[in-house]
């Protein structure tokens, strides 16, 4: 393993914890104007400047990794999900996306086979997706005129049906920065299904190569 790598690897297991607790802290900072409009301006003023220094420190993280690879434009273009999230924070709701920290643990965590480590991730993605997409809709659609998304239930609702691919339609953004995070949500939808399928089908495969051999004593 080349050294320079290993710098980063031993860089990232290092900050993987203060990374996934600076995740919760924006989260809360993120979460709790959005889910209580009458918050008081006072508080509401603190938790800007928590998430603005937390998206500092995700900034600096990312630069100090960009500087330990040994190849640097290499590592950013394999990691370009961070120079977005970096060099686009005025993008209010799609700041959640800097939660991605907590797929690092998962990755981190997810332990045995192919099947194993596909399903600690489609039940993180899950529960992810629909929370951060429920609060990503209904931060971008509540004030919004004509809007139908406008109370954490609705969002909730939405969210559900949309990561699911169900899609009632019964609530709809109608914001550009909501449909964003509408086509977002589908996406991972997809993705979480497919992956499912995959799970199941290994699962599946798995047991009937375990079997087949005391199937075929006579």
């Amino acid at each position: 393993m080349p050294e320079s790598t290993s710098r980063v690897e031993r860089w990232e297991k290092q900050s993987e914890v203060p990374l996934l607790l600076l995740a919760t802290a924006f989260l809360i900072a993120y979460a709790w104007p959005v889910l209580d409009p009458r918050l008081d301006p006072d508080v509401e003023s603190v938790l800007t400047v928590a998430s603005w220094t937390i998206w500092g420190a995700f900034a600096i993280d990312f630069v100090i990794r960009l500087y330990l690879a040994d190849r640097r434009r290499h590592y950013a273009l394999h990691h370009w999900y961070d120079v977005v999230l970096i060099a686009a924070p005025m993008l209010r709701p799609l700041r959640l996306l800097r939660l991605l920290a907590f797929a690092r643990i998962l990755n981190r965590s997810a332990v045995g086979g192919l099947a194993g480590r596909v399903s600690v991730y489609v039940a993180g993605v899950a529960v992810m997706a629909l929370g951060l997409g429920a609060l990503a809709i209904l931060d971008a659609e509540r004030d919004a005129p004509g809007a139908n998304i406008t109370t954490a239930g609705d969002a909730l609702w939405w969210a559900a049906t949309t990561v699911t691919t169900v899609g009632y339609g019964d609530r709809y953004p109608v914001t550009t920065t909501g449909r964003f995070v509408a086509a977002a949500l589908m996406v991972v939808g997809i993705a979480v299904v497919s992956s499912l399928t995959a799970v199941i089908a290994t699962w599946l495969i798995e047991n009937v190569q375990q079997t087949k051999p005391e199937d075929d004593q006579p």
